[in-house]
């Protein structure tokens, strides 16, 4: 298989395409919502810097490989048969976009179980509005123009709600905490500080990290 064909124009667009494939990989897979998940479990907890951020997208990274590698193995098996078939022809801007076009279907089938009815419409109403008249028909529901935006909504207000239940027992123990020592006059002592020890203490004796994990990987299933 040989490259041929490929104008300079054509080499800087595959560059850009390149240098932008970390970014796209990100919003259209599990990442966004579980390193939010992450970070909002941190600032229940009141810590600042524990876990390091390196380590809250490290496990954010490895718990997204895990759960989109059925997505992977079935964009692989669709990619791999057709690049047999074309194995003999020289590799051109127009079949490298076919060759993509092959393994894009199991991309799409996990983004639109995982995006909001309500928010593909109202992508797709939006998309129709901002085209001019006569290419409104051309955009589909299903199209990734669509699909990935809304993919990436429904994932940050699933990730806020999942926030929002962490925060409620952690919040209930600040309070308890600020007003026993409001009631013993101990105003100097932060809360905060104060309150930190049973926050983790509660968090372990429930398995937290356990049931957090679980449970975002569990939404995908």
């Amino acid at each position: 298989m040989e490259f041929s064909g490929l104008s300079p124009g054509t080499i800087i667009t595959l560059v850009v395409g390149l240098a932008l494939a970390p970014f796209v990989a990100v919003m259209v897979t599990s990442f966004t919502k579980i390193v939010v998940v992450l970070s909002l479990l941190r600032n229940a907890l009141g810590l600042q810097q524990t876990p390091p951020n390196v380590v809250i997208n490290g496990l954010a990274i490895i718990l997204s490989i895990y759960v989109m590698y059925p997505v992977f193995i079935e964009t692989y098996d669709h990619i791999g048969e057709q690049t047999q078939e074309m194995a003999k022809e020289d590799m051109t801007v127009d079949t490298a976009i076919e060759l993509i076009g092959y393994g894009k279907q199991p991309l799409k089938e996990f983004l639109l179980k995982h995006s909001s009815e309500e928010e593909r419409a109202f992508f797709l109403n939006s998309i129709q509005r901002i085209l001019p008249e006569e290419r409104r028909e051309r955009v589909n529901k299903d199209d990734f123009i669509v699909v990935i935006p809304a993919f990436t909504v429904s994932e940050l207000t699933s990730a806020f709600q999942i926030g929002f239940l962490i925060f409620l027992p952690f919040l209930v123990i600040d309070m308890i905490v600020a007003n026993i020592l409001l009631a013993l006059g101990m105003m100097m002592l932060s809360p905060t500080m104060v309150s930190l020890p049973f926050k983790l203490l509660l968090f372990v004796f429930i398995s937290g990290w356990t049931k957090l994990i679980h449970g975002l990987v569990l939404t995908y299933v």
